[in-house]
């Protein structure tokens, strides 16, 4: 079975996180990707460390540059420049996330380029748009509070949190991979290619799902709750004997269920808890009488119970813990790697599995520049 994207050729001029991101999922599929890095430093998040891999190099940089291939251009060189253009004309696809402007300002005009290479996509990453936002400075630290998702996220009466991860670094580099996707089919039936935007608030706003819609279709200001889900209860985490549970009862059937496992039937035909909106209005003296009944045993061995009957539940995993879940449901979720210098690296797999498998030999993050002897050739007809 052939990569879905062998032959598609990337030259990725990303950093950071949602740029990067995207271009490993091209290479997990099958592209050859092509970094451009800085001379002397690099992609930025070279130097966000500890912790540091066995390589040497930071697991940030590690965790979203797989498969690809790293050659250092100076793109103020006119030499440098060159190559980089001829870099794109051999492309099939290039991304950028400058801060706008800038990349045209460096020689690489988005309406040149797509005049000069008209099967080219051309994806531009940005924090707020290259409009009246271009001058903003993106980060998905605040991305998320000026898009409302930490107004959201924290206990009740507690500071507005940040996602434990750059959730929408994320979610923009998979909308990018998206558009991406979507435009080489667009190629294949017109033979044309296209030019894509994302931006850090457009994707973290399209991503709040029920939550904007509840804002826009009712008026609602959506508020932080902690744990809780707004319109669904029990969704949420429950104290046990020795630690908490996560329990997501989404219909009044699972309801039933769960209070009839906890010995509790007669909350079924309780007025406060017959139907889920009755919970939800309810829901302080509902976690009361849950609690009442779940400190007779551990988070682990009620978890067992409840997803033995339908009932959505699980305690509260570390990353490691997780890791080692995923493993015992046969998920497969760690590779390791092994580069041409035998160095190697240990890194979660992509979330796609194929049947049959497709044939991806990824290779693991670059060190900055290895690949310069080799893609200076090539760019410069000496291969």
């Amino acid at each position: 079975m052939t990569a879905p994207l062998d032959g598609i050729v990337v030259a990725d001029f990303s950093r950071v996180l949602a740029g990067p991101l995207a271009t490993m999922t091209l290479a997990d599929l099958g592209a050859r990707v092509v970094k451009i890095e800085r001379p002397g430093t690099g992609d930025d998040t070279r130097a966000w460390g500890p912790p540091y891999a066995e390589s040497g190099m930071t697991t940030y940089f590690e965790s979203a540059n797989r498969g690809k291939e790293s050659v250092t251009l100076d793109l103020t060189d006119a030499g440098d420049r060159d190559r980089a253009l001829e870099l794109i004309a051999r492309s099939d696809i290039v991304i950028e996330n400058f801060r706008p402007g800038l990349f045209a300002a460096l020689g690489f005009d988005e309406e040149k380029l797509a005049a000069a290479h008209p099967r080219l996509i051309s994806v531009s990453v940005s924090g707020f748009g290259l409009g009246a936002g271009a001058s903003l400075p993106g980060y998905d630290f605040v991305a998320q509070a000026v898009g409302g998702l930490m107004h959201i996220t924290g206990e009740t009466d507690g500071e507005a949190m940040k996602a434990g991860v750059a959730l929408v670094d994320v979610l923009t580099g998979k909308d990018a991979v998206i558009g991406i996707l979507a435009a080489l089919r667009r190629r294949e039936l017109t033979g044309h290619g296209s030019r894509i935007e994302v931006n850090l608030l457009s994707s973290l706003q399209a991503a709040l799902v029920n939550q904007m819609s509840a804002h826009l279709g009712a008026g609602a200001e959506p508020g932080r709750l902690g744990n809780r889900h707004p319109s669904i209860a029990p969704y949420e985490s429950l104290r046990c004997a020795d630690a908490p549970i996560a329990v997501a009862c989404g219909n009044d059937a699972q309801f039933a269920k769960m209070v009839t496992a906890l010995g509790r039937p007669e909350l079924i035909d309780d007025e406060r808890f017959r139907r889920n909106p009755d919970r939800v209005a309810n829901r302080e003296d509902l976690v009361v009488e849950l609690e009442g009944a779940l400190v007779t045993d551990t988070a682990a061995a009620w978890a067992e119970r409840l997803n033995e009957i339908g009932v959505a539940a699980g305690v509260v995993n570390s990353v490691g813990e997780g890791v080692e879940l995923a493993t015992r449901l046969g998920l497969d979720p760690v590779r390791e790697l092994i580069g041409e210098d035998g160095r190697r690296s240990r890194q979660i797999r992509s979330p796609l599995t194929w049947k049959p498998e497709i044939p991806v030999s990824v290779a693991p993050p670059p060190r900055l520049g290895e690949h310069d002897a080799r893609v200076r050739a090539w760019l410069d007809g000496r291969d």
